[in-house]
């Protein structure tokens, strides 16, 4: 996997936790939302009109109800329980390793789903992962103050959405561009978002210039950079990779939010986030050697061709 596609996943990505804590300061989770994806919606539908005309020849209607799926997992299930833990007052490092936790259940269900190869190795990794959400969870909940402990489990429902999407996605014998799902997700979170900020009478935007802020913040780092590099990568280097960088989110946002909001970083977490990054390279230790000739991602489809059964780690 290229290096700086790797680092910039990472940083992109862990953006999105921080620019929630920013977002949280001044309005409700689903206003955020609502006014992180309505605009770029718009903006995506009318490029999808002009420009990008071509790249929707050829779907059908199934195709895109399957993108609409996708991204009601992905992005309108998986960043609203991610902004409402952080607005209970879940640190952005606990709930960027919570998330981390992707590994183990992609791990426990790629061979059913997709057919893929997990080592032994890569178990012990993975239960080295969760080790560290452990440690870390409980040292934020100590310093929490107020927070109620079911908050640290909201985390976790995000995590199971994206899963879900992720194996959806990859059981597609169709491939769609990243710049159509892209704007089909997007265009599904507005609409998501928008009839839950109008139920809520959360719809109206505060004045301040931090709340736009945010949204820019979220739109162009978050949305643009992290979301859109997560299925590039996916699509490249196949869901085991992916997940493992999932590892690296946690350490990058706790020290970014320590930082930025005065998070808690004492021993524990430190400890509990060296546990994390051990289990990443457990992981990439435990990864099967591809054999002479093999494809360098059996996952990941060709265009016009079905996902073939794939080993994980390659």
């Amino acid at each position: 996997m290229n290096v700086l596609l790797s680092t910039a996943f990472v940083l992109t990505w862990s953006s999105g936790f921080i620019g929630a804590k920013l977002g949280a300061g001044s309005a409700s989770a689903v206003t955020v939302l609502m006014w992180r994806f309505l605009p770029l919606a718009l903006v995506l539908g009318a490029v999808a009109l002009t420009v990008m005309r071509d790249s929707w020849r050829g779907l059908t209607a199934r195709d895109l109800g399957r993108q609409v799926l996708v991204g009601a997992l992905s992005q309108s299930g998986y960043l609203l329980t991610v902004y409402y833990a952080i607005q209970l007052g879940v640190s952005s490092g606990t709930t960027a390793l919570i998330d981390g936790t992707q590994p183990l259940v992609a791990g426990a269900l790629a061979g059913p789903l997709l057919g893929q190869f997990v080592s032994r190795t890569q178990w012990i990794g993975l239960g080295l992962g969760v080790g560290g959400v452990a440690i870390v969870t409980a040292a934020d909940f100590a310093g929490g103050g107020d927070t109620a402990w079911w908050a640290y489990l909201i985390p976790f429902l995000g995590m199971l959405s994206l899963v879900a999407a992720t194996f959806l996605d990859r059981r597609s014998t169709r491939p769609v561009g990243p710049a159509v799902s892209l704007t089909v997700h997007c265009l599904t979170s507005a609409v998501v978002f928008t009839a839950l900020a109008v139920a809520a009478r959360s719809a109206t935007p505060p004045a301040e210039v931090s709340f736009w802020a945010a949204i820019g913040w979220l739109v162009t780092l978050s949305t643009f950079g992290g979301y859109g590099l997560y299925w590039l990568i996916l699509r490249r280097s196949g869901v085991t990779q992916v997940n493992t960088l999932m590892f690296l989110m946690a350490p990058v946002t706790t020290l970014w939010g320590a930082m930025m909001f005065g998070e808690p970083f004492g021993p524990q977490t430190v400890l509990g986030l060296a546990v994390g990054l051990a289990a990443v390279v457990v992981v990439r230790r435990g990864e099967r050697p591809r054999a002479a000739g093999a494809p360098a991602d059996l996952g990941t489809p060709e265009p016009g061709r079905p996902a073939a059964k794939a080993r994980t780690g390659q």
